[in-house]
């Protein structure tokens, strides 16, 4: 039989061959991770709740089903603690929550189940979300598995760190700003971001807001690619949704790449700005690489009047209510938003439509636009924010985000990918950007600079 290590190895895709074909159970799966969790979650922190006894009962359940029930079929995945799990305590990263235990699931979590799925457990996250470092009053901080006395990146770290240390092999995370796109830079994993309605919410109060997705983290471009197919189906509750429209035409003939370090309005560090000049050699050798970059001018004020208007009108309430017993991040997210009027909200809607229109010229002559996927490397969890970059000092702490959120602010797929390294250096990773609807092109893009270029996850060196 295969040992357990070598489960833990396998990505999702190669767990759920061999599960069909009968050569390991979906016991054997379940018990291999959750073995592993206490091995390594002690000082990595990756998960706020496991469930080892459900995930022993949905074990029992496939290994019992005379077929498999679907495509991820006796698969382990951790489910990030902003999302809901019917029977399994959804925190939302905050003590205010600590015994909330929702009944129903989320749509993303009720396609995974019912794709074959086994949900270990919940992974963690800063307050609702809220913050550079992933940790909060109830877990954390979560340790890069590279090197604990880093951090693994906010929001989706417990996702990034779990994958990246063989807890699971997939994880689903979430993307407001760059929250799936930096924890895969940190901790050298592969992650998605859908066209934003792609994977439908259809409990979303604000129904066209597309700033924040579901998006999944893998050590490949393959469980990425599985895990969207299985959640990315239509729902007419999300206006978001039906408004997705599948381009799955393949590329014709050598690729044309745009590249940018910044767009123009991002403080990117200088060594990251060498990294990816590396990574766009790299891409030369399989494409064809030109600098550009949409106008995004005006970016960074437009990103952050949104989602400051997004989270006060989210968590106002909270604020009046509650206010003793959330984090300072949360707090000083929600007073930012306090401050804005209509007239704010609507030039900033006014700005962001021409900032998509740039980015629809951008795409007439190009396939792929690239950017580094974080501004910044990790650095020590005792430092909770971003506050300079190269000795000068941001405006505010979600600045060092700019590099991906200028990317959410239009809605584009996202594929991040880790870049090739020696062992001695910390990990770092790429997005490669699509029009909508073009995931099919960009996973078929990323399969092969994987395959051809070594972009791909290194696994860490693990006590």
């Amino acid at each position: 039989m295969t040992s357990k290590p070598s489960i833990c190895d396998l990505t999702a895709k190669n767990l759920a061959r061999a599960i069909a074909k009968g050569e390991l159970s979906s016991h054997d799966a379940v018990e291999a991770h959750l073995a592993r969790i206490p091995e390594q979650d002690s000082r990595l922190a990756a998960f706020v709740t496991v469930d080892a006894e459900g995930a022993r009962r949905a074990a029992d359940i496939c290994d019992a089903a005379a077929a498999p029930v679907g495509p991820l079929h006796g698969v382990p995945v951790g489910i990030k603690d902003l999302t809901d799990t019917a029977g399994l305590a959804t925190t939302y990263g905050s003590v205010l929550f600590r015994d909330h235990v929702p009944t129903e699931d989320d749509l993303v979590v009720a396609r995974l189940r019912r794709a074959g799925a086994i949900i270990l457990g919940k992974t963690n996250t800063p307050e609702f979300g809220f913050g550079a470092l992933c940790t909060n009053k109830l877990c954390g901080p979560t340790r890069n598995p590279f090197d604990p006395a880093l951090t693994s990146g906010g929001s989706s770290g417990g996702s990034a760190v779990a994958v990246a240390a063989g807890m699971v092999p997939l994880a689903h995370g979430t993307d407001f700003g760059g929250s799936v796109r930096t924890p895969a830079s940190f901790c050298d994993v592969a992650s998605i971001r859908p066209t934003p309605g792609r994977i439908p919410s259809p409990r979303r109060p604000l129904g066209w807001d597309m700033l924040a997705t579901h998006g999944f983290l893998a050590r490949g471009v393959d469980d990425l690619e599985l895990a969207l197919s299985v959640c990315g189906e239509g729902y007419a509750n999300d206006p978001l949704s039906a408004g997705v429209v599948n381009d799955d035409r393949p590329l014709a003939g050598r690729a044309k790449i745009a590249a940018t370090p910044d767009f123009g309005v991002a403080m990117v560090a200088r060594d990251v700005r060498a990294c990816f000049a590396a990574a766009c050699d790299a891409l030369a050798g399989v494409a064809d690489v030109v600098p550009s970059s949409p106008d995004c001018g005006g970016a960074v004020e437009t990103f952050r009047t949104l989602r400051a208007a997004h989270i006060a009108n989210n968590y106002g309430e909270l604020l009046r209510t509650r206010r003793a017993e959330l984090t300072p991040t949360v707090i000083w997210n929600i007073e930012a938003g306090a401050r804005l009027s209509a007239e704010d909200y609507l030039n900033a809607e006014r700005r962001r439509t021409a900032i998509y229109r740039s980015f629809r010229e951008l795409f007439a002559r190009a396939d792929f636009l690239v950017a580094p996927a974080a501004s910044v490397f990790p650095w020590p969890n005792e430092i909770s924010d971003v506050t300079a970059i190269d000795g000068k000092a941001l405006e505010t702490p979600i600045d060092y985000l700019a590099v991906t959120f200028v990317v959410s602010l239009v809605g584009f797929p996202v594929l991040t990918l880790p870049v090739r390294r020696q062992a001695h250096e910390l990990p770092f990773g790429i997005q490669i950007i699509a029009p909508p609807g073009c995931e099919s092109r960009l996973f078929a893009f990323g399969r092969a600079i994987e395959n051809e270029l070594g972009f791909s996850h290194r696994r860490p060196t693990l006590p």
